[in-house]
């Protein structure tokens, strides 16, 4: 097994890099191998530990999972998924047929159709809120069993007081889950603010190069990480060794892209906010947004991602996106490139989602050229929709 030194007097930045590493022995190597190797070798009755089968667990995957936890203040190992969903497919599974589920009125789009899914085919009542307002997230709490909450969230970028929803969430008895995607562990760790289970989509921040798809769940509870694990084994919803490999590889980096790209971030918000093509800037950063006081206060660093509405509406939103040459038009985030996509594409999306809201992803390229292609691209956007909607 992979040892590591203690990491509870170290920094996320530091952990990132020294967590999940092999034994410091003579002759050892500094990163973990790769095993390739879906069965193990097995006499008799398997001991605690020992390996099996490789859908219920490989030692490729124990140095990713040692380091996401440390990264999350976690005393249990994390538990590693195929895909983000997959992985809050699995928190779902704490709700009970004919149960109740909070969810984020503003959040990824597919967790907002699971949900929906359920309410569907398992009687589960789902309750939308916005979690900028408090009270109204405590009021949907009495009777839950679980509640998923973001924040910031997707796209909107909304903040929630965590620390008083949660406590809300634990005087009631309701099970929580904070996706923690958006924050990183670098800007949050929810555990710590009293989450029960956090949540990662692994293909963005943590792998950080676009190249995979994984999830993950962390949680300080061992009955809570052993359920998780269950269904995770009973699901087949396992990572290929190597995935996880690349994830942990993109994990070492994972600081310095992340201070990068939330420095770019604020930047262009800032410079942003200023063009006269621009109808709305969404960034926690700025001064003006609404959830900064709440980011300030509890996040380090705000995120790097910035909600852009143009001057004109969907349509000039649209050919905002195919206007850019650096910026990258594609869905998802997280990545060392830099990505733009107009929301509401999608059926799924949240109707008060504004149609002319484009979501930036901010990677770590020099922050003039991203301006500079931003900036020719509004310069170039008309004053007006074609159906004559001011600018």
């Amino acid at each position: 097994m992979p040892t590591h030194p203690d990491e509870s007097s170290y920094t996320a930045a530091t952990v990132a890099v020294s967590g999940g590493r092999p034994p410091r022995e003579q002759g050892s190597p500094v990163n973990p191998p790769v095993v390739l190797s879906s069965t193990y070798v097995s006499h008799g009755v398997p001991q605690p530990g020992e390996p099996l089968y490789t859908r219920m667990d490989t030692e490729t995957w124990h140095p990713f999972e040692e380091t996401i936890a440390a990264l999350e203040r976690a005393s249990e190992p994390g538990v590693v998924f195929a895909s983000g969903m997959a992985a809050i497919a699995s928190v779902f599974s704490f709700v009970p047929v004919g149960g109740v589920v909070v969810v984020p009125r503003h959040a990824y789009q597919v967790t907002l159709g699971f949900a929906d899914d359920l309410a569907a085919r398992a009687d589960v009542t789902v309750r939308r809120v916005d979690v900028a307002d408090t009270d109204q997230v405590v009021a949907a709490l009495d009777g839950a069993d679980l509640a998923i909450l973001e924040s910031p969230t997707n796209p909107m970028l909304e903040v929630a007081d965590l620390p008083a929803l949660l406590d809300a969430a634990r005087q009631r008895g309701v099970l929580t889950a904070v996706d923690n995607t958006f924050a990183t562990p670098l800007g949050q760790q929810p555990l710590t603010l009293g989450a029960d289970l956090v949540v990662h989509s692994v293909t963005k921040y943590l792998a950080g190069h676009s190249d995979v798809v994984l999830g993950a769940v962390v949680t300080d509870e061992p009955e809570l990480a052993r359920r998780v694990r269950g269904y995770r084994t009973l699901h087949g919803a396992i990572p290929g060794p190597w995935e996880v490999w690349l994830a942990l590889r993109g994990v070492r980096t994972l600081a310095l892209r992340v201070e990068r790209s939330q420095a770019t971030a604020l930047e262009l918000a800032r410079r942003l906010e200023k063009h006269p093509a621009v109808l709305e800037v969404r960034h926690p950063g700025l001064e003006s947004d609404p959830g900064h006081a709440r980011a300030a206060r509890d996040m380090h660093g705000f995120g790097s991602i910035i909600g852009l509405r143009p001057r004109g509406g969907r349509e000039v939103a649209d050919a905002l996106v195919d206007a850019v040459r650096l910026w990258v038009p594609a869905t998802s985030l997280g990545g060392v490139e830099s990505c733009l996509e107009r929301r509401r594409r999608f059926p799924t999306e949240s109707t008060t989602v504004p149609d002319d809201l484009i979501r930036m992803s901010v990677g770590i390229e020099d922050v003039e050229d991203l301006w500079a292609d931003l900036r020719r691209a509004l310069d170039r956007v008309p004053l007006e929709s074609s159906d004559g909607a001011p600018a």
